[in-house]
């Protein structure tokens, strides 16, 4: 597994990239700014964070941070970043339907049916939902995408002794590809703090 230090401090990291991000995408003050979570990876045990801000009359930019560490005792951990540029058909952003691009970046660490993942993803795909008010700060998003995820890992089953073979090394991924996969799936409650 990774160790504990080592998956905070790549979070940390992409904390750091995601508010950057945010910061350079907006222009001017009087921005609207919300704080979003996504009840869906909270009750998985992937706590996840996320920052929308408006960028024009139709559209907006966001970015989430998620991972965890051991979840409900599960041998996994990952950290997770993931950016969306929303177009909104409302005639005002966050508000009612959009569809979007959203990618994904990750790292990850699993160990299930005797074989062990360990390695990364980043993916791109197109997303789409609905976001309902529920009052003059409060709403709710309903959101699914999908896209193309590129992954590169270290796979091997318990029975394989793989890490007797690379001693003394880094060992080298065995496993790349691309599969089709949900880059998205949130019942997020969003905040609007600005």
């Amino acid at each position: 597994m990774i160790l504990l230090p080592r998956l905070v401090r790549k979070l940390h990291t992409l904390v750091f990239a995601a508010v950057l991000a945010l910061l350079l995408c907006s222009e001017a003050a009087g921005q609207q700014l919300a704080v979003k979570a996504n009840a869906l990876s909270w009750i998985a045990g992937t706590p996840d964070v996320g920052l929308e801000l408006i960028t024009g009359e139709k559209t907006s930019v966001g970015m989430s941070v998620f991972g965890h560490y051991k979840p409900y005792g599960i041998d996994s951990s990952v950290a997770a970043l993931q950016p969306e540029f929303r177009f909104w058909f409302n005639g005002r952003p966050l508000t009612r339907e959009y569809v979007g691009l959203c990618g994904i970046g990750a790292i990850y660490d699993m160990h299930f049916n005797a074989c062990t993942y360990q390695g990364s993803a980043l993916g791109l795909g197109l997303s789409g939902g609905y976001l309902f008010n529920l009052g003059s700060r409060w709403s709710l998003d309903l959101s699914f995408g999908t896209g193309l995820v590129w992954f590169r890992q270290k796979e091997y089953r318990d029975t394989d002794r793989y890490n007797d073979y690379y001693k003394g090394t880094v060992s080298p991924v065995n496993n790349q590809g691309y599969k089709i996969f949900p880059v998205k799936l949130a019942v997020s409650f969003v905040y609007i703090i600005l």
